[in-house]
C-alpha cells in the first residue's frame, strides 16, 4: 500500500497494478471518458479514485481468451485493494481485444 496520500501517486500505482495483469490489454475511460483521475497537469484514464465513500472505479479492455470476465473483475479488485487497502471497487470491462 502506498504510504503517500498523494492522489497522483495512488492513481499511478493502481494503473500500474491493473496493467500488469495478463488479462488486461489496456485501461479505458469507459463511457464518455468519465472513468479517470483528473490531476494537476494530467489525468489517469481508466482509474477514478473515489472521494469519501465513493468506490474506486477502473475500466479496462480485456484480452480475448483470458478467461471468464467475472474472474478477471475479482482479480482486479484484489489488485486494487493490495494497492489502496480495503476499499470498494467497481470494475468495468469496456471491451475485449481480439
Amino acid at each position: 500500500m502506498p504510504t503517500s496520500a498523494d492522489p497522483a501517486e495512488r492513481a499511478a500505482a493502481v494503473a500500474s497494478a491493473v496493467l500488469a495483469h495478463p488479462g488486461v490489454a489496456r485501461l479505458d475511460g469507459g463511457p464518455f471518458g468519465s472513468i479517470a483521475s483528473h490531476l494537476p497537469g494530467r489525468r489517469v484514464l481508466g482509474v477514478r479514485l473515489g472521494v469519501g465513500d465513493e468506490p474506486v472505479e477502473i475500466a479496462v479492455v480485456a484480452h480475448a481468451g483470458g478467461g471468464p470476465l467475472p474472474r478477471l473483475a475479482e482479480q482486479l479488485t484484489g489488485l486494487v485493494r493490495e494497492v489502496l487497502g480495503d476499499v470498494d471497487v467497481e470494475v468495468t470491462v469496456a471491451d475485449v481485444a481480439g
